[in-house]
């Protein structure tokens, strides 16, 4: 039986740093960003849904279904999980931010490893030194308990998953996986590393 997996690629934040700029259409190599990330996760999962606050239409072009939170009021990232996680049949759900551009093409493949080696709830992904709470393979059935977190006023995602049977996937091979971007600083310095 093979595992159907989905993805949900985060486009909801407001990017104050990037002078508010939507940064999941922010170009870089002239590409929209979030393009760059659906090219590298592509090819892991079954289907992939954009969770976005605003210009829906422009994310809408990408060819996938784009949706905004349930709960409006900009309540970071665990808004846009719980909204994907109720629209999606599948065994786990991949999340993924719309500005990292380098993800690893064996993102889902080692996260899983890590979820089925101890029967665990979910995965996050690592860097070799910083764990990356917005990069997770986890079980849709896991929406009720992070609702109520959420719905309790907590907003800290690492504090909700450590309530969980939660395994860390090492990508120190890797560590340029999860470079994201946040200023126009860093947007140059990216381009010029994936053009080496």
């Amino acid at each position: 039986m093979s595992l159907q997996i989905d993805a949900v690629i985060l486009a909801g934040g407001m990017a104050r740093r990037m002078g508010g700029n939507d940064k999941g259409l922010v170009e870089l190599l002239d590409q929209p960003m979030i393009k760059h990330t659906i090219d590298r996760i592509k090819p892991q999962v079954n289907e992939i849904m954009i969770n976005a606050n605003r210009n829906q239409t422009q994310y809408a072009e990408f060819g996938y279904p784009v949706f905004s939170d349930e709960d409006s009021g900009y309540l970071g990232p665990l808004a846009g999980m719980i909204t994907a996680m109720a629209k999606t049949q599948a065994d786990y759900l991949l999340v993924v931010p719309c500005d990292c551009p380098l993800l690893p093409l064996d993102l889902v493949e080692r996260m899983l490893a890590q979820i089925q080696s101890e029967d665990a709830e979910l995965a996050v992904a690592s860097d070799g030194k910083r764990e990356q709470p917005v990069v997770l393979l986890l079980k849709p059935s896991l929406r009720d308990s992070m609702k109520a977190f959420l719905d309790g006023g907590e907003r800290k995602i690492d504090f909700w998953y450590a309530k969980h049977h939660c395994m860390v996937a090492e990508f120190a091979d890797q560590p340029n996986a999860f470079v994201n971007v946040n200023t126009p600083e860093q947007k140059q310095q990216l381009a010029e590393a994936i053009a080496k």
